[in-house]
């Protein structure tokens, strides 16, 4: 895994190393002691963050594809 992370392009790494520290903060925050409404927006907040660069990584990557098909098709015609 840590090869394919290599492997990939600075856009998707910048995006791999914030979900792992925001998914990681998020983490620490479900622990730490703080009081419990501050504890509940702060995970929430940081599960949000990790969730909105998951999604945003995977239309990059459904992008990349189609426009990877559209140039192999226009190629072949």
């Amino acid at each position: 895994m840590i090869a394919e992370i290599r492997r990939a392009n600075r856009d998707t790494r910048a995006q791999y190393a914030l979900m792992m520290l925001f998914g990681g903060l998020c983490i620490l925050a479900a622990f730490a002691p703080l009081g419990e409404t501050i504890r509940i927006a702060t995970v929430g907040t940081l599960f949000g963050f990790t969730a909105g660069l998951w999604v945003s990584h995977l239309l990059q990557v459904l992008r990349r594809a189609v426009d990877e098909r559209a140039t192999a098709t226009q190629v072949r015609a």
